[in-house]
């Protein structure tokens, strides 16, 4: 008749909930975790001069456009702040972005993880019936239920940049569950240290490996940060250029709407004979094509606005409107010519751009990695110490008592060094030349990006100002167009009018209203972008913008 131990169901069932416990995790815990340590590097690494440690997770926006909707202000209309912050929390692309950025963190936390503690468990059970034993009336034999279970944990670790340490510390228990109890449990701790004498040896590599990795993380929020700057940029211009737009159709219509007045006051005056039927067609023509320039303006706002609609995440039927107050902000406020120099502006540019401090540090990583790569010439040698203790005797089982007190007297220790001398040393060669090679790229990138950003700043610097001296013009030409067209309708009141230079006057007084316009709204474009071209736009929680005083 089977045997078994009375607690040996306990034993097991106990033994399952720990390691269900221990290693049995839902999806969404796992992403609870990978978020936790995600976002820990970037806090730990995010700098005061980055801009606000804001609108970066992953979670802050839902690309659920529904979701989007319900930020709409219960009137329809979005103003400058409401639309950068819809796009700074919904837009696709932006998304996309937040992505990478946790991508690169997410991979350093893989490359963190060679290089700390890992607890892994492992269970093997097996139950063993012999009809053989019974046979030969061997019933005082009882077949047991072997169960062995072990736990290990591990770590690589470096100290500085010269010595790596791999230790494995193993535990088994419940080695027999209906056996001897008194042989169920055992550990056995082993470690290695290896230094290098000459050479890379593995700890300058494993360094080379989890520094790179800092600074790749490093790297991605200040693109993540450079790219903010230029999002929020782009989304005011688009903000703008739909309100230009739809000033535009206005304009139009307030210019179609006064050619009806005129047309009409033209076909009385030809009804009595005091103008020409030939002037009057002139003036019906004119009034057609600016019907048909209102219908096309018209068509070309409302895509702008659909376009506008997609940047923002929200479907294209959405009921919405932009403020036409922003407008007249941009004109309260006025223009401005640069307060720094352009010496200055250049300065600054090559001081806080995030772009230009990316590829100053690629550079070192290069150089970093040629003197690697000279180590890695000529002979090698690496001290290696090693270490293999157990709690038990390496010839006999483990004792009853004190099973897991590791026996140090009784490890056996070994140290050495492990000496190469290569004869052929061909991929080391090329391996210090590509290294070689790589400086002299990353050199010229640098130099070319300093001289790009130089170029940069100058054109920003320099369409600051013409866009600030074109609103100055086109707005005395307007003013100039509207009073010409005053004094040709008050002719044509009178019978002195010309219609030629009445329907010019009207063409040049929307010509000036648009100029004005476009001025306005490049102007403040250009003052963005100038900020943002030396460095100093920084992006605030809400997604606007501040200018940043050096």
């Amino acid at each position: 008749m089977i045997s078994f131990n009375d607690n040996w169901i306990l034993r097991l069932a106990a033994l399952l909930l720990i390691i269900c416990f221990v290693g049995c995790q839902t999806p969404e815990q796992y992403v609870e975790d990978a978020d936790k340590d995600v976002y820990s590097i970037l806090d730990e690494k995010w700098q005061d001069g980055f801009g606000s440690k804001a609108n970066y997770k992953i979670s802050d926006g839902d690309p659920n456009t529904m979701d989007a909707v319900s930020l709409i202000p219960s009137s329809g209309v979005l103003k400058l702040a409401d639309a950068v912050g819809m796009a700074t929390r919904y837009n696709r692309s932006y998304q996309s972005q937040k992505e990478s950025l946790y991508r690169s963190a997410l991979s350093l936390t893989e490359t963190r993880n060679q290089y700390a503690f890992q607890l892994l468990g492992t269970v093997d059970a097996a139950y063993t019936y012999d009809n053989f034993d019974q046979a030969y009336d061997l019933a005082d034999e009882k077949p047991e239920a072997d169960m062995t279970t072990s736990a290990t944990l591990s770590r690589d670790f470096l100290i500085g940049d010269m010595m790596l340490i791999s230790a494995d510390l193993t535990t088994e228990w419940f080695r027999y569950l209906t056996g001897d109890p008194q042989t169920s449990l055992s550990s056995v701790l082993s470690a290695t240290l290896s230094a290098p004498l000459w050479g890379t040896g593995a700890a300058k590599t494993a360094r080379e490996e989890l520094t790179q990795a800092e600074r790749d993380v490093l790297y991605s929020i200040r693109s993540f940060n450079r790219y903010r700057q230029e999002f929020v940029v782009n989304i005011i211009s688009d903000y703008y250029s739909v309100l230009q737009q739809e000033a535009g159709v206005k304009i139009q219509k307030d210019s179609y709407e006064r050619l009806l007045v005129s047309t009409n006051q033209l076909r009385m005056e030809v009804e009595v004979g005091k103008t020409a039927a030939v002037d009057l067609g002139e003036a019906v023509q004119s009034e057609l094509s600016a019907e048909q320039t209102l219908v096309t303006r018209t068509q070309s706002y409302e895509r702008a606005m659909d376009e506008f609609k997609i940047t923002l995440a929200l479907p294209t039927d959405t009921n919405i409107s932009l403020d036409p107050n922003e407008l007249d902000l941009l004109e309260t406020i006025g223009i401005s010519q640069p307060e720094y120099s352009v010496e200055e502006a250049i300065e600054m540019a090559l001081a806080q751009r995030l772009d230009l401090a990316n590829v100053r540090d690629s550079l070192i990583d290069a150089e970093r990695r040629l003197i690697l790569a000279a180590d890695g010439l000529g002979p090698q040698a690496e001290l290696v110490v090693s270490a293999d203790v157990r709690s038990y005797d390496s010839g006999s089982l483990p004792d009853t008592e004190n099973v897991m007190r590791l026996r140090f007297h009784e490890g056996t220790y070994s140290m050495g060094i492990i000496a190469d001398w290569p004869l052929n040393q061909t991929s080391q060669r090329n391996n210090y030349r590509r290294s070689l090679i790589s400086v002299q790229q990353q050199q010229r990138d640098y130099d070319e990006q300093i001289d790009r950003i130089k170029l940069q700043v100058r054109d920003s610097y320099r369409n600051l100002v013409q866009t600030a001296e074109t609103y100055r013009i086109q707005k005395i030409g307007m003013d100039l167009a509207r009073k010409r067209l005053e004094a040709e309708n008050i002719n044509l009141q009178y019978g002195r009018g010309d219609v030629r230079r009445l329907l010019d006057s009207e063409a040049a007084l929307v010509q000036a209203q648009d100029d004005v316009v476009s001025a306005l709204v490049d102007h403040m474009i250009a003052k963005l972008s100038f900020f943002r071209d030396i460095g100093i736009l920084r992006v605030k929680p809400d997604g606007m913008w501040e200018q940043v005083e050096l």
